[in-house]
């Protein structure tokens, strides 16, 4: 055996039939680390998105504080006229005066000089009027203060009439009520006291404290002629 033949010491021969791998140029290594490193980047832009947009979003507003309903009138009006209809497109209240105020706190009104005519589902007419008036919304109560007077008929058909410095209407029952000494007219007749409780649908008037009444007396009735005798 001779010495060229034999491989030098310490290197190991190649494999027999498997050749090297060749070297690739440094573009197509470059790319192909990238391809392997892409999905991570992807996912990083994708969270440096989500971070911008919500970064830059607009925040939601906060919830408005709700602001105390003020004691001040929201709407005033003068020489006013307002009219309410039933379904049926009949008139059943109208309420005139000077000035007009309605407080949202409370959703009442405030008249002045006020006029108040009320028509029930019969037919049959309530007058009302006073210095002031405070009613609600839908002026179905009305308080009048000063110079009050409610006109009504009673059940026979005769007009009542009810004054005072205050009395408390309520249209739609058709009842009045009053502490103070009030003053009332029914036919000829006229009746003072302390006060007084008018109920229209019980056909009741009762009148409070001390009374004082002034009569009108009936007319007489004239005889009849006495028949003539017979032939």
């Amino acid at each position: 055996m001779s010495f060229a033949d034999s491989a030098p010491s310490g290197a190991l021969a190649p494999a027999a039939g498997r050749q090297p791998r060749p070297r690739l140029p440094w573009h197509l290594r470059w790319r192909e680390q990238l391809s392997s490193y892409l999905p991570l980047l992807v996912m990083a832009l994708l969270v440096l998105a989500s971070w911008w947009l919500v970064k830059n979003s607009p925040r939601p507003l906060a919830p408005a504080e709700e602001r105390p309903v003020s004691n001040e009138p929201d709407y005033t009006m003068a020489q006013f006229a307002l009219e309410r209809f039933d379904a049926q497109g009949r008139l059943k209240l109208r309420i005139e005066g000077a000035t007009l105020k309605h407080f949202p706190a409370t959703d009442r009104i405030e008249i002045e000089d006020a006029q108040i005519r009320a028509i029930s589902p019969d037919g049959r007419v309530t007058l009302a009027r006073a210095k002031l008036a405070l009613g609600n919304g839908d002026g179905s109560e009305v308080q009048l203060r000063g110079g009050a007077e409610v006109t009504a008929t009673d059940a026979n058909g005769q007009p009542l009439v009810m004054r005072s410095e205050f009395l408390h209407a309520f249209l739609v029952t058709e009842q009045v009520r009053s502490h103070l000494p009030v003053e009332v007219r029914l036919g000829g007749n006229a009746l003072r006291a302390a006060g007084l409780d008018y109920d229209h649908g019980q056909r009741r008037l009762e009148l409070l404290g001390p009374m004082r009444a002034e009569l009108t007396p009936r007319a007489p009735v004239p005889a009849r002629a006495a028949p003539a005798p017979r032939p």
